[in-house]
């Protein structure tokens, strides 16, 4: 199978004047469902997990087109541990059409806790690999180590000190998100400097 993301794309945030409501790229304000929504809840608390954004995932010729939705379990008043495993249970990776991970709880709520308002994503191509910053597609810039959950594919990397809203990974973090293509599956983790 080819991946579909095989090659980068960096990506270019920029603040939205209003909630963006189209099924595009986009982090933050609400998630825009394709097909029921699945929002993901802490293994922890029972709550539902903080929505990061959304990612149009081109379909393969053994996968159909998905949108990937990022979550994870970002509480300012309890201190959660665990964010940072790709099977914890406290973030997520839910693809529709898709299937949760086994080990997820989700609920069919459709809007939830976010990390703030809208965001809209350019995907611009790159000369070359990508070796930091935020970027869709290529390869990871793993910060500890090669983490890739074992049948997945490289979808997405989150550099938390480019972003325009704050999300817990650690110190100088980095996010990264996978996808099975036969299942629509998702995993995500995250490492720090």
């Amino acid at each position: 199978m080819t991946d579909a993301f095989a090659v980068g794309h960096e990506l270019v945030l920029s603040p939205a004047d209003a909630p963006v409501t189209d099924p595009v790229t986009k982090f933050g304000g609400q998630p825009v469902w394709v097909g029921e929504p699945a929002w993901p809840l802490s293994a922890e608390l029972g709550a539902p997990m903080r929505f990061i954004g959304q990612l149009c995932v081109p379909g393969t010729a053994d996968s159909p087109p998905r949108m990937a939705y990022l979550f994870m379990t970002q509480d300012d008043d309890a201190d959660v541990e665990g964010t940072w495993e790709a099977d914890g249970g406290e973030n997520a990776l839910i693809c529709r059409p898709g299937q949760p991970a086994p080990f997820l709880r989700t609920t069919a709520q459709p809007e939830g806790p976010t990390v703030g308002p809208d965001v809209h994503a350019a995907l611009l191509p790159t000369s070359g690999a990508q070796d930091s910053g935020s970027h869709v597609g290529g390869r990871p810039a793993w910060l500890q180590g090669d983490e890739t959950p074992w049948g997945f594919s490289f979808l997405l990397q989150l550099d938390s000190t480019m972003l325009p809203f704050w999300v817990n990974f650690g110190d100088a973090g980095i996010g990264y998100a996978f996808i099975d293509h036969r299942t629509g599956e998702g995993r995500f983790l995250w490492q720090s400097a």
